[in-house]
């Protein structure tokens, strides 16, 4: 019997210094062990710590992990849990001023919008284009990437190991 394995990643874009255990706790008892996450400056948010952290689990631990985090005040994440054979991807995105949001992602990351997603976007738009776009950013989380971004700008310093092609 082969036990299905989820993988993912937990970016923790700014968390308050005093929550940052809390934030590990929490994390560690929707993975099943205890996590020690390397915290650094958010150089964006003054006070406030940056982390990221790559999580395996059952399935369901990227869900497991935003709610656990979820509506906690003064922290901004993004959960990813890549897709499996036959299962699509999950993505969830929180901001203190926005909640959750969460998405279905395909192979590449990419947000999938379900047609009946689509089809209530154009309903409740009628014929008005500018209504219809803002259905459509609604549908796919734009608010909470444009709320993020700046967070996810300062992160290009932290544990990214850049490969470069070399002649043969």
């Amino acid at each position: 019997m082969v036990t299905a394995v989820a993988r993912g990643v937990l970016y923790v874009h700014s968390s308050p210094r005093a929550l940052c255990p809390h934030v590990e706790w929490a994390v560690g008892r929707e993975i099943g062990h205890a996590v020690d996450l390397a915290w650094a400056d958010q150089p964006v948010l003054r006070g406030s710590q940056r982390t990221d952290y790559y999580w395996e689990g059952a399935p369901g631990t990227g869900a497991a992990i935003a709610s656990a985090l979820r509506g906690w005040e003064h922290l901004r994440f993004e959960v990813t849990e890549d897709p499996r054979d036959g299962v699509d991807g999950s993505r969830w995105l929180h901001t203190p001023d926005l909640g959750i949001f969460h998405a279905q992602t395909d192979a590449a990351g990419n947000v999938v919008v379900p047609e009946d997603r689509i089809r209530a976007a154009m309903d409740a738009a009628g014929t008005s284009a500018i209504e219809l776009h803002r259905e459509l950013r609604l549908a796919l989380g734009q608010a909470w990437d444009d709320e993020l971004e700046p967070f996810r700008h300062a992160i290009g310093s932290s544990s990214v190991t850049w490969l470069h092609r070399s002649a043969v």
